[in-house]
């Protein structure tokens, strides 16, 4: 059985040129800039890596007409029929920002459904996002860039009981905020359950045998559920063997499902994928699939091949810390004055920028002849405790941590050897913070992944001046200019204490330092930031090699096709991102680094840390939380006392956040979410419930008679029934002055 998918052309829709033969030739964006067109290759289709839709993409031959649709609210009509999910391939055509706007879907009975689109930006820099087409660079009015471009894909869930008749698109005309263009429509058609797709990975299973893990994709589209003893699935080809099958115990009509198959073995041939039942097995084949762990090397088209370990997808949780000199004078104001603390070398140097009033602050508070080097003495770190940091981590539910090991201003908490003397060990504590850190936590605390945060460049070693830049026009943007700093007050040259001179940043500096991270700390993560200039290639080829089933490296190492996760910044998803993310923020309203100005009342409290956490887990999403130490290593008493808050509940309901998944029909509707694993689903209410009346959630949930329904983490029986709509639930009346934060009701499916 081969899947379906139902390619829409768009040809009487399209109103806008994306693809360019030379500069200014195109004008995508409405400043004549475009995709280059000699990167692509027209063949008449596309189809996608991640999800195997066959797309008309180009949605022509390149040439001096409209190739993708401008969304201003069209239309678009479709062939008559059920579908499990709508395929976009979609771009924002503003720099740096993602569009988000509605997409409704109509069917033939008039009733209509709507989901939340989102299209990431085509290019930014600093390098942020990965599409899922990726093009080298793109073309100005009057020149070429070499920052890369994007497109990427979108998934909608359907209703595939009804016949779907049209798709009216978001209207987003405003240039300024940033328009959304679609290039391709497809739709996924299939009748029952069907394997759709078949993506073997390059991720290893946990076990110490090189089983490779193969990724498969079940969609049903009725009329009957998977339910009772589920099915088992495996799959067959010459020289391969499934050696640890998945199972999908429960799949109603209209869900999808992605498993992991481990199997050993390689070849490329024609791949047999078996459901298997009590009573049938149904088979689905895949020609041309290409079996094999293989190494990594620096081509683009081998890094892209790696991805976020399972073990990271699952571990939702973890804590970011922020310390180094910049805590000595802990100052970033507040809110709605509040920058980030840990920038205050800079933002005392960049007026224009600096809506805190560093430069004012420090000049009252230290006077005129501190420069940010004679911070150093002060950064002590005399109450710094590496088991209590590891032990309250654990307390909160964190299942990993990552540590600065070096921020912009180039002070380093780990033994940079030859590189630099500018580090922890030489100035300030004179310690190794990085490596009691991590030892504290392999001792006290092993089950916590060990990450390391990692600026690419440092502001102000001159050494990196040949590759210095600003982020964007203006005297207001930030920037890494790799030239000496200059006293603010007086205008004397400020020390750059431990510089080691060298005759290239990258290949002497930045390239090593990492490689002392990977192999002398063993990271876990390799959580770059500002990524520009940069050897992540090599580095990354190697690195991947040696830890092949732990690894993992950010969106922000400065190659686009090296990402394996995304990384928004104080800030979430509103809808579900198939692809991997993790949500940085700190516990302070606006800043990493310890802030002095904020008052205890604005750190997010546990039941904000929570919720958040819930809301991210439920769109595939991990929260990094972050502490800011003081300069004496400890950690401001408030963060950690929410921390531990929070942290009772999340132990508690730790089956409803850790190793789970989003649910494919949707994240979420009004205050509840839904996450699920192979044996349950998992309803999150946000709001609190009233003891002893009944809660209605709209939404097709996944349960059936004889399953279990109780409240997570209580025990206590949940009545519930179906309802137009969806599914009742009866609150029990003995949850009275019970739970808090989030209510959470498990469905544990009856075999």
């Amino acid at each position: 059985m081969a899947r379906a998918d139902v390619a829409v052309p768009l040809a009487q829709y399209l109103n806008n040129r994306a693809f360019g033969n030379f500069p200014g030739d195109a004008d995508f964006d409405g400043s004549l800039q475009s995709y280059p067109a000699s990167e692509l290759t027209y063949s008449g289709s596309f189809t996608s890596s991640a999800t195997g839709v066959d797309y008309l993409f180009p949605a022509v031959h390149l040439s001096n007409t409209s190739d993708n649709v401008l969304c201003l609210g069209q239309t678009v009509s479709v062939p008559p029929a059920g579908y499990l999910s709508a395929q976009l391939l979609v771009a924002s055509d503003k720099r740096d920002t993602i569009v988000s706007d509605n997409i409704t879907f109509t069917y033939a009975d008039n009733t209509t459904s709507v989901s939340e689109i989102r299209a990431e930006p085509w290019w930014a820099f600093l390098t942020m996002f990965k599409g899922e087409i990726i093009l080298p660079y793109r073309l100005l009015s009057n020149d070429t860039n070499f920052n890369t471009t994007h497109v990427f894909e979108w998934t909608g869930a359907l209703d595939p009981t009804k016949q779907l008749t049209s798709i009216s698109l978001p209207s987003t005309a405003n240039t300024t905020t940033g328009r959304m263009h679609v290039f391709a429509l497809s739709l996924r058609s299939a009748a029952g359950v069907h394997v759709h797709h078949i993506r073997p990975t390059q991720k290893q299973d946990e076990g110490d045998a090189p089983v490779q893990l193969v990724e498969v994709t079940i969609g049903n589209s009725g009329p009957t559920w998977i339910h009772g003893d589920g099915v088992e699935v495996s799959i067959e080809a010459p020289g391969v063997e499934t050696v640890k099958p998945a199972m999908v115990k429960r799949l109603r009509v209209g869900d999808q499902k992605k498993v992991n198959v481990g199997v050993v073995g390689s070849t490329n041939a024609t791949a047999v994928v078996k459901l298997s039942s009590k009573n049938e097995t149904t088979t689905f084949t895949f020609p041309g699939t290409e079996f094999g762990l293989k190494n990594y090397t620096e081509s683009l088209d081998s890094l892209t091949l790696h991805e976020s370990p399972e073990w990271f997808n699952n571990a939702k949780f973890g804590i970011f810390i922020h310390w180094g000199p910049y805590a000595v004078p802990g100052w970033g104001n507040s809110t709605p004055y509040e920058v980030y603390a840990e920038w205050y070398w800079w933002y005392s140097h960049h007026l224009a920028a600096d809506k805190a009033d560093t430069y004012d602050y420090h000049l009252r508070t230290f006077g005129p002849d501190v420069n940010y080097d004679d911070f150093f003495v002060n950064f002590t770190a005399a109450n710094y405790d590496p088991k209590a940091w590891v032990d309250l981590f654990a307390d909160a539910g964190a299942q990993y941590f990552v540590f600065t090991s070096k921020h912009h201003d180039g002070f380093a908490g780990f033994d940079t050897k030859a590189t630099s003397n500018r580090n922890s060990l030489n100035y300030g504590p004179k310690r190794d913070l990085l490596k009691e850190l991590f030892d504290a936590a392999k001792t006290y605390q092993p089950h916590l992944r060990r990450g390391t945060y990692f600026s690419l460049p440092e502001w102000y070693n001159p050494d990196f001046g040949p590759y210095g830049f600003a982020q964007h026009d203006g005297n207001t943007s930030t920037s890494w200019p790799g030239i000496p700093a200059v006293n603010q007050y007086t205008g004397a040259p400020e020390p750059y204490t431990g510089h080691v001179p060298v005759a290239d940043f990258i290949a002497d500096v930045m390239v090593p330092q990492q490689e002392i991270l990977a192999y002398t700390y063993d990271t876990d993560i390799m959580w770059c930031d500002t990524g520009a200039a940069n050897g992540t290639a090599g580095f990354a080829a190697a690195w991947f090699n040696a830890k092949r089933r732990d690894a993992t490296m950010n969106s922000r190492c400065g190659l686009a096709q090296g990402a394996d996760f995304d990384t928004p910044e104080y800030t979430t998803f509103s809808s579900v991102s198939p692809r991997k993310w993790e949500s940085n923020q700190g516990m302070d309203p606006y800043s990493y680094g310890y802030n002095r100005a904020t008052p205890d009342a604005a750190y997010m409290n546990a039941s904000s840390l929570v919720r958040t956490l819930v809301d991210m887990v439920s769109k595939n999403g991990n929260l990094l939380l972050d502490v800011g130490p003081t300069a004496d290593g400890s950690i401001v008493d408030v963060e950690a006392r929410n921390l531990r808050e929070a942290g009772v509940w999340i132990k508690t309901h730790a089956e409803a956040v850790f190793n789970t998944t989003y649910w494919f029909v949707m994240p979420e509707v009004g205050g509840v979410r839904f996450t699920q694993n192979e044996d349950a689903f998992f309803v999150l209410f946000l709001d609190e419930l009233v003891p002893g009346q009944a809660v209605v959630v709209e939404a097709p949930l996944p349960v059936l008679p004889g399953d279990s329904v109780t409240v997570l983490g209580e025990g206590l029986e949940v009545e519930w029934e179906l309802v137009d709509g969806g599914v009742s639930f009866v609150w029990p009346a003995e949850m009275e002055g019970r739970g808090q934060y989030c209510w959470v009701v498990k469905i544990e499916y009856a075999a």
